[in-house]
């Protein structure tokens, strides 16, 4: 596994984040046309099931992993054999373990879920589906440690026209729920096929207990992490169901999944891309230096806007869009679930950049606080505010932005205020050119688009005016990246 160099690092992180987007839009699509016409031809039913089951599978997968792929993602000098195989030994052992105990425990949880056969048997496919994707786990490290995530994307695309071909097909023949059980198992098996094609791994046992031990010592917090971040958010929701009336909770979970929709639009690919390509960078602080002021610089360029876009236009948005009156009581939880998602396009970037120098445990603590600061401020603000409390809390804990800025500088002297400042000011000009235009000219769907129109045009002429130069070099390594 020999070093790649700054400039090829450079191309290929360019290049992941266009393969990202790109395939984001793709699958976007796919999936939106064949949840489509799955809503035509399923019952709500069987997607209640099909939702049931996968969650119980998911919440297995958070035990099938123990962070190694990140560690090895991380690994400051060059990965071995050795490290693959103890990595692979210990995951299929876990996940061998996971699916068998899955099996014998699919009749049980069906009674407990009052779920017929066929709700059984797409549990068992979804287990089996999850044995085929931890065989994926070596090829896709090998291909995200050196950053070719233009050919990672391929088996993703493959899996979603899979699954959804599958599915749209047999629901339309009348298999119910089964459409779901031979859907998932097509996804497995056809990424798991693809994956090996574009990334050959040959299979190999063995441990070796000083590469585990290694491993272990940043996937180990690094899997904390993860379940913090379930605990933090999914478990959370099952309590606000209980404190909350569900109708309040529809309100949070609208305003939440519209305020953080560019956030995981444009900050899941740049997540995907800066963890390895920071991993890559540790051993040259100032090159790192760049690489975070350059991802922050582009997510905050995307992002910002998009939010205060969002904030400004969503009140016509509902008046304007027939039956959408009835969320117009989640715009104020809007509004401040926005202030998270702003924040943490600055804050997600820096605490990738402390995993990719190995600082897991610093983001442990960082974690924990975060879960602590939810289960505790939140109960209150709701008390006081309601169920806009929720969103209140959140943008009071995201302000914790200022402790993660803190502890990124004591290792990577970087220029915030200087990287985020043009992105803001753009956004702060645009919002006024909104608020202004928008109570004369909106008065209908088409001229609301017409104001998002404007609104970016306002922005972008706002950044060519200010930022020009840097604009320009932008531009120029981007294109100078993307060619052959």
């Amino acid at each position: 596994m020999e070093d790649i160099d700054i400039a090829l690092i450079t191309k290929r992180s360019i290049r992941g984040i266009f393969a990202l987007a790109s395939r984001t839009f793709f699958l976007q699509i796919i999936s939106f046309a064949g949840n489509f016409l799955l809503t035509i031809f399923l019952s709500p039913s069987s997607f209640g099931v099909f939702f049931v089951v996968s969650a119980a599978i998911a919440f297995l997968s958070y035990f099938s992993d123990i962070g190694l792929a990140a560690a090895l993602i991380q690994k400051k000098e060059a990965i071995t054999e050795k490290d693959l195989r103890t990595t692979f030994t210990i995951q299929q052992i876990l996940v061998v373990t996971i699916v068998i105990i899955a099996l014998l425990s699919a009749n049980p949880i069906g009674a407990f879920y009052n779920l017929n056969r066929d709700g059984v048997l797409l549990f068992q496919a979804l287990a089996i589906s999850f044995f085929f994707s931890s065989l994926k786990t070596i090829p896709s490290i090998l291909l995200e440690r050196n950053l070719r995530f233009e050919k990672l994307v391929l088996p993703q695309i493959v899996e979603t026209l899979f699954f959804n071909i599958t599915a749209v097909t047999l629901a339309f023949k009348g298999f119910g729920i089964s459409s779901f059980t031979y859907a998932v198992l097509a996804r497995g098996l056809s990424g798991l096929i693809v994956i090996y094609l574009i990334s050959p791994w040959k299979i190999k046992f063995g441990f070796y207990k000083e590469c585990a031990s290694k491993l272990l010592s940043f996937g180990i917090p690094f899997q904390l992490n993860s379940f913090l971040a379930l605990v933090k958010d999914d478990l959370f929701l099952v309590y606000l169901g209980k404190a909350l009336p569900i109708a309040q909770v529809g309100y949070i979970g609208f305003a939440q999944k519209w305020a953080f929709t560019p956030l995981r639009l444009i900050m899941d690919n740049v997540i995907r891309i800066t963890f390895p390509s920071f991993s890559r960078l540790q051993g040259d602080k100032d090159i790192l230096k760049k690489a975070i002021e350059k991802s922050i610089y582009a997510a905050c360029f995307l992002i910002f806007p998009s939010i205060v876009g969002l904030v400004m236009l969503f009140p016509y948005f509902v008046s304007l869009i027939p039956k959408y009156l009835k969320w117009e009581p989640a715009l104020l939880s809007l509004a401040f679930f926005s202030i998270n998602a702003a924040l943490s396009s600055v804050s997600t970037p820096l605490t990738n950049a402390l995993n990719a120098i190995g600082k897991i445990k610093t983001t442990l603590y960082l974690m924990v606080f975060w879960t602590i600061a939810t289960w505790v401020l939140t109960p209150l603000t709701i008390f006081i505010y309601g169920f806009n409390g929720v969103a209140i809390a959140s943008a009071l804990i995201s302000c914790s932005v200022i402790i993660v800025v803190y502890l990124v500088k004591k290792h990577i002297k970087f220029d915030l205020m200087k990287t985020i400042s043009f992105p803001i000011l753009g956004s702060v000009i645009m919002g006024f050119a909104i608020y202004f235009i928008s109570p004369i000219l909106i008065k209908s769907i088409i001229s609301l688009i017409f104001m998002i129109l404007i609104g970016a045009v306002v922005y972008f002429f706002t950044i060519l005016l200010f930022a020009k130069k840097q604009f320009a070099e932008d531009l120029k390594l981007i294109r100078e990246n993307i060619k052959n």
